[in-house]
């Protein structure tokens, strides 16, 4: 088998996990209830960095059709719906309060959505507005030492737990 053989299998792979239905479900439920933002620019700058996975108004971009790529991005958005939504106020939104410290950390929005959405790529002033719009809206103060510690350690330990 020659190296058109090979590619030949390589393109028919392809295509069969094209069939694979996982991937392709682009629903955006209605929204609820959205919260109380602090201020317009708040909502504006979650919007831009945190919507497309944390709420119900998720822009679906033409590569979320295509597997491989296609399960990935359903994956992050059913996870960050399930972890915070800003779509479902109406319903008790467990990590809210630690919205503003992922933002700190780093954590949110990951390098890897923001690579595709450069809108998503706040400057130094954008996170600063951001993270103290968080906290004025869901609370979340810097809790400092053994307790804040304690929580990222926990919010890592279970994003390890979910990764198969």
């Amino acid at each position: 088998m020659g190296g058109l053989g090979f590619f030949g299998l390589i393109v028919i792979a392809f295509l069969a996990i094209q069939v694979v239905p996982y991937g392709r479900d682009h629903s955006n439920p209605p929204v609820r209830q959205e919260p109380a933002w602090a201020n317009n620019q708040t909502r504006e700058l979650a919007v831009r960095a945190c919507y497309d996975c944390h709420s119900n108004e998720t822009k679906w971009p033409w590569y979320s059709n295509i597997a491989p790529i296609s399960w990935l991005v359903q994956r992050d958005v059913d996870e960050g719906r399930d972890e915070l939504n800003f779509s479902r106020w109406d319903q008790s939104q467990g990590e809210a309060d630690d919205a503003a410290e992922t933002v700190i950390d780093g954590e949110m929005p990951p390098c890897f959505y923001v690579l595709p959405h450069p809108e998503a790529d706040l400057s130094r002033g954008e996170k600063e507005l951001l993270i103290q719009g968080l906290r004025a809206t869901f609370g979340g103060e810097d809790r400092g030492g053994e307790d804040q510690r304690g929580r990222r350690e926990e919010r890592q330990r279970l994003a390890q737990a979910k990764q198969p």
